[in-house]
């Protein structure tokens, strides 16, 4: 297998299995609690919508579990001014506990998968993760 294919692929199974405890725990589905960590670090990322065209969730599976969140006082709905069609999502109050408890759990996964990389390694790593995330931004724009 290709390196970076197998290390995105693993890189998600290691999450999902770290997300289980919490999940379980909270009682939550993996899709739930991951539109729910979505749209709390990613403020600008409001609508259906944009779950399933970012994190790439079928949206089938948004629907219900964004549905599920509502029901449950997790999420609101609010209209978007000037578009009657948009539904914004907004975590609400009851759901900061999971998020917090996400994020902890978020850090610690990072930190784990970051242990024993020096200081000035990490920084050249996050540099060319900006410098292709740039050229990225070009290609989209269909410049050279």
């Amino acid at each position: 297998m290709n390196p970076s294919v197998e290390f995105a692929n693993k890189t998600g199974l290691v999450y999902s299995a770290v997300c289980k405890p919490l999940c379980q725990k909270l009682h939550l589905p993996q899709t739930a609690f991951d539109i729910l960590m979505f749209l709390a670090n990613n403020p600008n990322y409001t609508t259906a919508r944009d779950i399933v065209e970012v994190r790439h969730i079928k949206a089938n599976l948004v629907s219900v579990n964004v549905d599920k969140l509502v029901q449950e006082g997790f999420l609101e709905r609010r209209p978007v001014p000037g578009d009657r069609r948009k539904t914004e999502l907004a975590c609400t109050e009851k759901a900061q506990s999971i998020i917090e408890q996400g994020r902890r759990m978020q850090d610690d996964f990072i930190r784990r998968l970051m242990a024993g990389l020096e200081e000035e390694k990490l920084e050249i790593f996050f540099e060319v993760i900006d410098t292709m995330n740039e050229n990225l931004d070009v290609i989209l724009e269909g410049e050279e």
